[in-house]
């Protein structure tokens, strides 16, 4: 049976969590398989918002099982947190989540340290929330797994060990105040027995659930622009939320992918510091922010805005092998007299028709546009492809052919209901 992979084309926030929520209606699991807490997916189902940072957007369907793989890091206070808030809202989780045992943990000191380089070195524009501390501890090969609760002296071991050698970082260099050891181990006890019934070998329930016949969704978060390896470095996340990563995250094979969906903006945000060509510093980019409401869902920042980059999206299908698109926020240029696509980057007088990397050439780079006629009439009702008004639709036509990828679905609003499926 099919595994499905959604992957953010751009910088993050591209309206994953509403695709991945419409798509679960027909799907078993949707495994969330890298990132942790730093991102969130905004779900609205009928008038009530929800926002999840962890636990996979699949689980406002009562029939879908949902996991956490191992390439996630996870907060123990953020996890809680969504358990107890879904539970309040009357969502059932009880014999439907799943937390990898193989997932590390993101202890205290990976939060202050997160903050204090933040504040004492080049911004990168971190969330902090100990996502960066959390991943060099686990390939450094001291972090501290879930499976490690399990057993009190080994925990207590390598959290003294850890706690030592962060606490030489905190107090001799930084001046901040050292971390006591007892308290942080009484508290992860704690965690660790609100969340025991959902820890599980995730990897050997996955590619069992597969071979049962099972549909699965491996949802990402953040965007392919800010994968670790393929991203605008430093200005990235700290895992792979290119396809790629879903593999390595969940403990699946590549041969049992059957296809990658990547999820798009009609015009492009991003947030925090880096490299951004089609960045509109002016009223226009004012005018996106504020019409599309671009304010993150984890932090709260003003999203920077620009126009719609098919070089970057190009890139990100290529590197991910996306094999169809999803166009969200299609709503927000309603209004706009002329829209813009940049099909191209001039460096130094060259005209560049591929996505460097490399911070120093993007910084540099002048976008070369067309601009497309636009349709000045209000799209969020529409829900057949045919009634889209014809200057939008050249506008998709326009993005399917720069970028090489098909449309698959268009998202004109933030609820289930303003999804159009074509084909």
């Amino acid at each position: 049976m099919p595994v499905q992979i959604i992957v953010g084309a751009q910088w993050g926030d591209e309206g994953k969590g509403k695709i991945v929520d419409h798509l679960s209606d027909s799907v078993d699991i949707v495994a969330r398989y890298q990132g942790g807490a730093n991102a969130g997916h905004t779900v609205v189902i009928g008038d009530k918002q929800y926002v999840l940072h962890l636990i996979p957007s699949g689980i406002f369907h009562p029939h879908v099982k949902c996991v956490i793989g191992n390439g996630v890091v996870i907060d123990p206070i953020a996890l809680i947190d969504e358990i107890k808030q879904l539970q309040q809202m009357n969502i059932s989780i009880q014999g439907r989540l799943f937390i990898s045992h193989n997932a590390h943990l993101i202890m205290p000191y990976h939060k202050l340290l997160d903050t204090i380089r933040e504040r004492t070195s080049e911004k990168i524009g971190t969330t902090g929330r100990g996502i960066g501390p959390a991943y060099i501890d686990k390939f450094m090969r001291i972090g501290i797994k879930i499976s490690d609760l399990l057993d009190r002296d080994t925990f207590v071991a390598k959290l003294k060990r850890n706690i030592e050698e962060k606490n030489q970082i905190i107090k001799k260099i930084y001046g901040d105040p050292e971390l006591d050891v007892e308290k942080i181990v009484s508290e992860y006890e704690e965690f660790d027995k609100q969340i025991d019934e959902y820890i599980t070998d995730t990897a050997l329930y996955l590619n069992s659930e597969h071979k049962n016949g099972k549909r699965i969704l491996a949802e990402g978060a953040q965007g392919a622009l800010l994968d670790i390896d393929h991203g605008t470095y430093p200005f990235v996340t700290s895992s792979n939320p290119t396809s790629g990563g879903a593999c390595t995250g969940l403990g699946l094979p590549p041969t049992a992918v059957t296809s990658i969906l990547g999820v798009v903006k009609a015009y492009t945000t991003r947030v925090g510091n880096g490299p951004f060509p089609t960045e509109l510093k002016e009223e226009t980019g004012d005018r996106l922010r504020k019409i599309g409401g671009e304010f993150g869902a984890t932090t709260g920042r003003p999203r920077r805005c620009g126009w719609f980059d098919a070089v970057s999206v190009r890139y990100s299908s290529m590197v991910n092998g996306i094999t169809h698109i999803a166009v969200t926020k299609l709503d927000v240029l309603d209004g706009f007299d002329k829209v813009k696509i940049c099909t191209g980057y001039k460096l130094n007088g060259k005209v560049l028709k591929t996505f460097p990397t490399d911070v120093r050439s993007l910084e540099k780079i002048v976008p070369i546009y067309e601009t497309y006629d636009g349709w000045k009439s209000s799209t969020s009702h529409i829900r057949r492809y045919p009634d889209i008004p014809e200057n939008a639709r050249r506008y998709l036509d326009a993005i399917e052919t720069l970028t090489g990828t098909k449309v698959q679905i268009i998202s004109l609003g933030a609820r289930r209901d303003q999804t159009i499926l074509i084909g």
